[in-house]
């Protein structure tokens, strides 16, 4: 775990609290660090994957979450499509992951448009702490983080063409139900068992 002085190069895009009302991390493409409420000046770096020479990069990461009950639990999701669950009471530097969840590809499927479509625009986990929500450009997807498999898939429609949008997720209180925006003024909302409505707001 090392201090930061400078905490960040680029764009803060995530500022998850803590379920033990004491600390948060802030998550930008390359790092995150993980911030005392009470001490302003010092943050710690958990995560970066920063390569050595930066045309090494193959991934940024696109969001993250805290677990909500395990304070010692957090999530973060990757442009490459693929979830990481840490423990921060492993290691200072949380440079491996104790569970990896990706959807598996078929073989020769993998293209520069699927690469672009997997990128994972936002983690939620719910309440139970047991399942995570996952949005990309196409698909909702629900974890079980004791699984290494999705649960259910829910394939939202998509008819335009602009595939670098993102689109936020998440959860009712009850786990029964998640939601996501889409285009036309339309979102989602969907039960985890498998019933589609689609909502639609004019603003």
């Amino acid at each position: 775990m090392s201090k930061n002085g400078h905490a960040h190069d680029y764009h803060i895009n995530y500022i998850p609290n803590n379920s033990d009302g004491e600390t948060f991390i802030s998550a930008d493409d390359l790092r995150i660090n993980l911030w005392n409420l009470e001490i302003s000046s010092q943050s710690f770096n958990i995560v970066d994957v920063k390569p050595a020479n930066m045309e090494d990069l193959t991934e940024v990461i696109t969001s993250a979450e805290f677990h909500p009950t395990h304070c010692n639990m957090l999530a973060y999701s990757s442009s490459k499509g693929s979830i990481r669950l840490m423990d921060m009471r492993l290691s200072a530097l949380c440079d491996r992951h104790t569970k990896l969840f990706v959807e598996q590809e078929a073989p020769g499927s993998r293209s520069f448009f699927t690469d672009i479509i997997a990128s994972i625009s936002e983690i939620k986990f719910a309440k139970d702490g047991r399942h995570m929500l996952s949005r990309d450009y196409l698909t909702l997807k629900l974890w079980d983080i004791n699984m290494d498999s999705d649960l259910s898939i829910f394939v939202i429609c998509m008819k335009n063409d602009f595939i670098f949008d993102k689109f936020e997720c998440c959860l009712s209180g009850d786990g029964l139900r998640v939601a996501t925006g889409s285009y036309s003024y339309m979102f989602y909302i969907l039960m985890v068992l498998g019933y589609l409505a689609i909502v639609n707001i004019m603003i």
